[in-house]
């Protein structure tokens, strides 16, 4: 078969695996060699500092020995079967780099043969890539669970990044869905990796040119909407994830349906998109605000809402915590306000070392004052004009597209959500008991 035919296919199969990343990587190129990692390195990405960079994202093949019932690979779907050659891929990869089409590679596979044979199959294509062409751009490699431990280590040391998906929150899912998998052989070749990557760190202190292990390090992705576990199980097990095996992304999928099985969705489900966008900025303030799984979501409020964002919810939440004052706030605080990120907030703490901010001065340094006008006193002041309609304040939180659909479920609504006219001191719009409950756990579908 022609290789591009291949490529065709192989590259179709990938495009359900959303874990592509380079963030964090700065490995710039060698002598004699090429690619790196630097220069802005055929899906797309983004790196740590924000560039866009293009990835050539293939399975080495979709032959596949387990029978996920929400995977298109599955060993019972009929579908064509292919393989590519590590030599096949490793030069095909060359020459989408030498046109400058991508900027390194993001290779996943089904399990050919047995998880021991598919991941000798990947190294010998790194090989080729990493010593026989001098490769030194970005590769992401998916680590085959139930490989063994000597492999994935040589596969971490040709990769930039490893990845090994958890697929669904729960035990009780993998076993309905993924009969062939279970929690121990996901967690236990992650935590192989975690080691690994922690005990190459040590070396590299005492020994710079010690070979890097996974130097971007490593992540998972989860299948949202495939299983019925709420946003309050997902949390929960990516706080866990991330303290326990030191991941640096967990990635959301929203489920796409891809076979008739009365244990999945309708084919005709639309994805939850929506949903995964929600866990996404809750991930997010995880990692970058400080903030817990408990505090977005509990046992009782399990669902994130579908028109504020988690950081927004927080703050309707602990309204008793506003308005702070910007000038004498504390990073902590800042970082919780709606409309101020971390680079916003790290401003505010400079620049306030000189002078006295004013709401101008804040508009300058970056935040959207368009939100954070609620939760805030510059120089003990109140923003001048805002409006103070319970309406007009939850719709400043949302982006547009969030707005345009609260206003329409606004409109099919009766009665309305909003029908008093109570505020806080201060002037912060206040909700009722009936309203908070509403806000944080909505009696209506998650888009």
């Amino acid at each position: 078969m022609d290789v591009m035919e291949k490529l065709k296919i192989l590259t179709e199969a990938a495009k359900y695996d959303a874990a592509c990343t380079s963030s964090g990587l700065d490995k710039k190129a060698v002598r004699g060699g090429m690619g790196c990692t630097i220069a802005g390195g055929l899906c797309h990405s983004f790196a740590g500092d924000g560039r866009c960079i293009t990835l050539l994202k293939v399975l080495l093949t979709n032959y596949c020995v387990y029978d996920c019932s929400y995977c298109l690979n599955r060993r019972s779907n009929d579908v064509r079967r292919i393989a590519f050659t590590p030599r096949e891929l490793a030069d095909l990869t060359m020459q989408f780099y030498r046109r400058n089409y991508i900027e390194g590679l993001f290779l996943s596979s089904g399990i050919l043969k047995s998880p021991d044979y598919t991941c000798e199959q990947m190294i010998a294509t790194l090989k080729i890539l990493r010593e026989e062409y001098k490769f030194s751009g970005y590769i992401h490699a998916k680590a085959i669970p139930g490989a063994d431990q000597k492999l994935l280590s040589v596969l971490g040391y040709l990769a930039d990044r490893l990845s090994i998906n958890i697929e669904l929150p729960s035990s009780s899912s993998l076993a309905k869905l993924a009969p062939d998998k279970n929690k121990t052989s996901l967690l236990t070749p992650m935590s192989y990796l975690a080691q690994k990557i922690s005990s190459n760190s040590r070396e590299l202190v005492r020994c710079q040119a010690s070979p890097r292990f996974a130097p971007a390090g490593q992540s998972t992705q989860m299948i949202v909407g495939a299983s019925p576990e709420t946003d309050w199980q997902i949390l929960r097990l990516t706080e866990s994830l991330y303290q326990h095996y030191k991941l640096k992304r967990v990635f959301y999928s929203a489920y796409i349906p891809v076979a008739e099985n009365p244990l999945l969705p309708a084919v005709t489900t639309p994805p939850p998109l929506w949903r995964e966008h929600r866990l996404y900025q809750a991930d997010w303030l995880f990692r970058y605000y400080g903030f817990k799984a408990a505090e977005l979501v509990d046992e009782v409020h399990q669902t994130l809402h579908p028109y504020l964002d988690p950081k927004c919810q927080w703050a309707l939440r602990h309204s008793a915590y506003y308005p702070l004052e910007v000038n004498k706030a504390d990073l902590e605080a800042l970082l919780r306000v709606p409309g101020i990120g971390v680079t916003s907030a790290l401003r505010i703490v400079k620049y306030r070392r000189t002078c006295s901010l004013t709401w101008e001065n804040l508009k300058k340094i970056g935040v959207v004052v368009k939100r954070a006008r609620y939760f805030l006193l510059c120089q003990g002041k109140r923003f001048e004009s805002m409006p103070l309609d319970k309406v007009s304040f939850l719709t400043s939180l949302m982006s547009p597209r969030e707005q345009k659909l609260y206003k329409q479920r606004e409109v099919e609504a009766a009665p309305s959500l909003f029908k008093d006219e109570l505020y806080l001191e201060g002037g912060l719009p206040a909700l009722s008991v009936q309203e908070r409950s509403e806000l944080e756990c909505p009696n209506i579908p998650v888009l």
